[in-house]
């Protein structure tokens, strides 16, 4: 299972602390995830999933809602890269 991470910039460079829809999700973005960000603008969060497992879901699940929208996640621990060490590591993704 691959590990999923965030960029300031891929979050759309929020100001706000609060529960955000994104393709994979709803993200709840803190006040202190922020900080961080704000602070470090390069810095790379993890993406913690805190809904229910997909056979929880599939019970649940209607026609009318995608998966997607019942994914939940906070962001985790976060790496810090200078943006020349950043841009060098992710050129080629």
């Amino acid at each position: 299972m691959p590990v999923n991470k965030i960029t300031w910039q891929q979050a759309g460079h929020v100001t706000e602390p609060g529960r955000y829809m994104f393709r994979f999700g709803w993200l709840t973005i803190a006040p202190d995830d922020l900080a961080i960000w704000t602070q470090f603008p390069n810095a790379t969060f993890t993406l913690v999933q805190t809904s229910p497992g997909a056979t929880a879901r599939e019970e649940t699940e209607t026609d009318e809602t995608p998966a997607a929208e019942n994914d939940e996640f906070h962001l985790g621990a976060f790496e810090l890269h200078t943006n020349d060490d950043f841009s060098e590591r992710n050129a080629a993704a």
